[in-house]
């Protein structure tokens, strides 16, 4: 069996800083690079992910894909994105802080998140050393593939209590007689601009996107001005981490719209989330691009 338990409570000498935030340079679409200065805990921007640093060294990181069948059989399904990690410096990598989308309550539950080790070997599961109201953090035996897991019984046993969530939206280049706005529901721990850089030509709307979704609950878009077109009528909301990402909800709008006010509701009618839309379209050279995570 290759699903071995590592034992990773060991603490290493905490951090009570607050991590530096860098901006990594993109190789492609979802690889990264950086240049950690020297020991401490850096924070990327775009991915949200934290390395505790024992020395100076050269990161290259991407996200890859899950492979299903380890979870089923270990009981795990994706929390997160999964991350193929390299580093210039053997063991100079000595803690991983991955971002996850749970509120306090769910916190509460023992034993609901921990982190997959994937090695060519087959899947480790590793221990949280602490989990914070942002992120699980773990010692790095080595350098491999890391990704969040939920225990698949207990969140679903808890399947009630919602996580936080992110409605993104994308306006497509306009057609002869209307425009579609692209709606996204997601968990608030994938990367925005890995949802961007599927999209097209179509521009990123920059708005507020924080709310709380639960899974299964299914979901609704309404638009004020009425009458415009929203396909599908009610989506259930399911766990995603790519690699491909379309979008939950269409809203066809006459090219003339300048601003809606769009809503999401839950299946009991309850507004989860409410907001203003401009639609002025953006020429190329200042065209919006998704925000760095703070």
């Amino acid at each position: 069996d290759s699903i071995v338990k590592l034992d990773v409570k060991e603490n290493l000498p905490e951090t009570k800083k607050a991590p530096l935030s860098f901006l990594p340079e993109q190789i492609t679409e979802s690889a990264y690079r950086f240049r950690c200065p020297g020991p401490g805990l850096f924070r990327c921007t775009l991915t949200g992910l934290v390395f505790g640093m024992a020395q100076e060294a050269e990161l290259l990181y991407r996200t890859v894909q899950w492979d299903e069948s380890l979870l089923q059989s270990a009981g795990k399904t994706a929390a997160g994105p999964l991350f193929k990690i390299k580093c210039s410096e053997d063991a100079a990598v000595c803690q991983l802080h991955l971002q996850h989308c749970e509120t306090k309550d769910a916190l509460l539950i023992d034993g609901l998140m921990s982190v997959a080790h994937i090695t060519d070997d087959g899947m480790s599961i590793l221990e949280p050393l602490e989990i914070t109201d942002t992120h699980v953090v773990v010692k790095v035996p080595h350098l491999s593939a890391f990704g969040l897991l939920w225990d698949f019984v207990k969140r679903f046993l808890n399947i009630s209590l919602p996580i936080n969530g992110q409605v993104l939206l994308f306006l497509r280049p306009p057609y002869t007689s209307h425009q579609v706005l692209d709606v996204f529901l997601l968990q608030d721990n994938i990367p925005v601009h890995e949802v961007a850089v599927q999209q097209g030509g179509a521009e990123f709307i920059r708005i507020s996107s924080d709310c709380h979704l639960s899974f299964g609950q299914s979901y609704c878009v309404h638009c004020d001005p009425e009458g415009f077109t929203i396909q599908p009528e009610r989506v259930a909301f399911r766990s995603k981490y790519g690699p491909n990402f379309f979008p939950t909800f269409e809203v066809f709008l006459t090219t003339n719209s300048e601003k809606v006010t769009l809503m999401v509701q839950d299946q009991d009618r309850k507004e989860v989330w409410k907001r203003d839309v401009y639609l002025v379209q953006a020429s190329p050279s200042c065209s919006s691009t998704p925000p760095v995570r703070g």
